[in-house]
């Protein structure tokens, strides 16, 4: 397993695909590893050089005392870039993951191309329930969080037409370390970037679920309202649409980033 220390911590991170192809970085979400882009890797593959890590406090990478932020987040993800000498690359990232997006096209502008945020928000309150999760993992550890966030995750219809994909994300989210798990709550309770993301200049694409309850579709538009030209496609599919509508989020994914530049978002 490739680990590269770096930004005061040791990120653990997957290189694939096309030599010579245009970079893209895929960022996890809250709970999961670089794993979770597994309904994607094939085609992605094909297009482009892909680079997966876990996010700090997940899978393979280092569980550093937290709380994180956003900011910290973000400035793994450029450390990476640095390290493995990539000046610019296309970002997709979801839920926390998008969250991390939205930091980097802020803020490291010069390192991003395109820009996929998918099933997240530029803020997710209130305080209070994150504090509550905190708590009950730090007492009660992952697995008592597991079954309601699964609910949250997928729709009943996708938890009983596909089992076994299920069982893979669950165990997951399982296996997660409660410190770094805890420390990223921290991070997207503590995040507001509603103010922010209007000045993001890259071509953004914002992917939403219908039937998210994590992260609302409601929540995606605002983001792609907020950021010029930016485009918005809504899936019928809860929090992990990459998994419930697999091929029409790779689809859709796929098409935006090899959109000619000049040619629309």
């Amino acid at each position: 397993m490739p680990h590269i220390d770096c930004n005061g911590n040791r990120l653990h991170y997957q290189v694939e695909g096309k030599e010579g192809a245009p970079w893209l970085v895929l960022s996890n979400s809250l709970g999961t590893t670089l794993d979770m882009w597994r309904p994607q890797m094939e085609e992605l593959a094909k297009h482009f050089r892909v680079l997966r890590y876990d996010t700090r406090g997940h899978g393979g990478s280092g569980v550093p005392a937290g709380p994180y932020t956003v900011a910290q987040l973000g400035e793994d993800v450029v450390a990476l870039l640095d390290a493995l000498k990539i000046e610019r690359a296309h970002f997709c990232g979801l839920s926390m993951g998008g969250m991390t997006g939205m930091w980097l096209g802020v803020h490291a502008p010069q390192r991003i191309d395109r820009l996929v945020l998918c099933n997240t928000s530029a803020l997710i309150g209130p305080a209070e329930v994150w504090n509550a999760r905190i708590a009950k993992v730090d007492a009660e550890g992952m697995a008592s969080i597991v079954p309601a966030v699964i609910d949250r995750w997928f729709t009943s219809a996708y938890q009983q037409r596909a089992p076994q994909e299920v069982a893979v994300v669950r165990d997951m989210l399982l296996y997660t370390p409660s410190a770094g798990y805890t420390a990223n709550c921290a991070a997207v309770r503590d995040m507001d970037q509603r103010a922010d993301v209007a000045g993001i200049q890259a071509p953004t694409l914002v992917i939403a679920g219908t039937h998210d309850l994590a992260t609302p579709a409601r929540d995606g538009k605002a983001v792609a309202d907020s950021i010029a030209g930016a485009r918005y496609v809504e899936l019928d599919a809860a929090h992990l649409s990459n998994w419930e509508q697999a091929e029409s989020f790779t689809r859709t994914l796929v098409d935006f980033l090899l959109q000619e530049k000049g040619k629309g978002a």
